[in-house]
């Protein structure tokens, strides 16, 4: 057998080849005011008004038994979660292609699979990227197609991981689109809820610091390509947004002064997401019709 990492994790999945999955959701409005609200957004959330962009991770939420469950919140086993020993996550970025916005009112179907699978080694040592495909159709027609990039590592039981944190106030902004969301402990629960997520970085203070290695409760990933999505949305004005693709780099934690920037290029939108350090946390390209 080799002694390469990633070969040694590739073994445990040499045979994995999941079912795909399809489910329905109605896609009541309720689920979008509830995250207007959480993140004092104003959109218009009646039936019949076009789904904000990303804000479908909302909707065709898993909400499996608590008992389910894993010691950090994540589910234990689940279809596309690879089976590999002391399985750790984290949320890498993903790509979005949109014919036509989700309709609020309208029933909705998701249909899922794993279109890839592929182990690397990394500074932290092996990893394993795993790429779920999803569909979306309303009425029959395809709607939207998202690609999400998952990484896995084979927990060592290990000290936890040090992470540090800049104090330092943000630099004055030299952005033309910009805005500055300010994170807090029931913005970060209220998301965690509204998305079905229970990994207990985002609402577990003595967890996320002592067992992860965190110097305080992390920002989820999904939350800062929202906010990237929400200044594309602002720039795009009334032209149609037909691509979104985000990547996340590095952990933000709740207060930290963070700020969300965006500019255009012809038909071309850059969006960061950057800390008082200049710490790039997340970045994000969109395409317009």
């Amino acid at each position: 057998m080799s002694d390469v990492p990633g070969e040694r994790l590739s073994r445990f999945v040499e045979n994995w080849s999941p079912a795909p999955e399809v489910a329905d959701d109605a896609l009541d409005p309720s689920g979008a005011a509830h995250l207007a609200a959480t993140l004092d957004i104003v959109h218009r959330v009646e039936p019949g008004a076009p789904l904000p962009l990303l804000w479908h991770w909302v909707y065709f939420t898993e909400w499996a038994p608590t008992a389910a469950l894993g010691d950090d919140g994540h589910l234990r086993e689940g279809r596309f979660l690879p089976p590999i020993p002391g399985r750790r996550r984290m949320f890498a970025g993903g790509r979005l292609e949109m014919f036509a916005p989700l309709v609020l009112g309208v029933p909705a179907q998701r249909r899922s699979h794993v279109s890839a699978v592929t182990p690397k080694n990394g500074r932290s040592g092996a990893m394993l990227f795993v790429t779920v495909r999803q569909e979306y159709r309303q009425d029959g027609e395809l709607v939207l197609i998202e690609e999400q990039d998952v990484v896995y590592r084979s927990g060592d039981g290990g000290m936890p991981r040090v992470h540090t944190r800049s104090t330092q106030p943000l630099v004055e902004s030299v952005g033309a689109h910009a805005i500055r969301p300010v994170t807090t402990a029931p913005l970060l629960f209220r998301f965690s809820a509204l998305t079905a997520n229970a990994h207990r970085i985002h609402y577990d203070h003595p967890y996320a610091t002592e067992v992860e290695g965190y110097p305080d409760l992390v920002v989820h990933g999904p939350l800062l390509a929202i906010y990237m999505a929400d200044v594309a949305h602002r720039i795009a004005a009334h032209r149609t947004i037909v691509s979104f693709d985000y990547r996340l780099s590095t952990p933000a934690f709740v207060g930290d002064p963070i700020e969300v920037t965006g500019s255009i290029d012809g038909d071309t939108l850059t969006m960061t997401v950057v800390g008082s350090s200049g710490t790039q946390h997340a970045a994000a390209r969109a395409t317009m019709a």
